[in-house]
């Protein structure tokens, strides 16, 4: 399986494409959740390997605030 086919189940369909992002905070690197707007729930013990296969996979890191406003 290619990484393209094995990231597809974390794309949306909307412009961007991405599900999910990777954000540097000033603290830690989390996995954020665009669809519900906030952190996804990895545990610390695996969140390590989760990036590394996330950064493989190509998904997108930022510094900034990749959600969309809070109501």
């Amino acid at each position: 399986m290619s990484v393209r086919e094995g990231d597809a189940y974390v794309r949306d369909g909307d412009a961007s494409g991405r599900r999910y992002v990777l954000w540097n905070t000033a603290g830690e690197t989390l996995v954020f959740d665009r669809r519900i707007n906030c952190p996804a729930d990895v545990g610390d013990e695996d969140l390590p390997e989760v990036l590394r296969r996330m950064r493989e996979a190509g998904v997108p890191e930022t510094d900034a605030y990749p959600g969309r406003p809070c109501a």
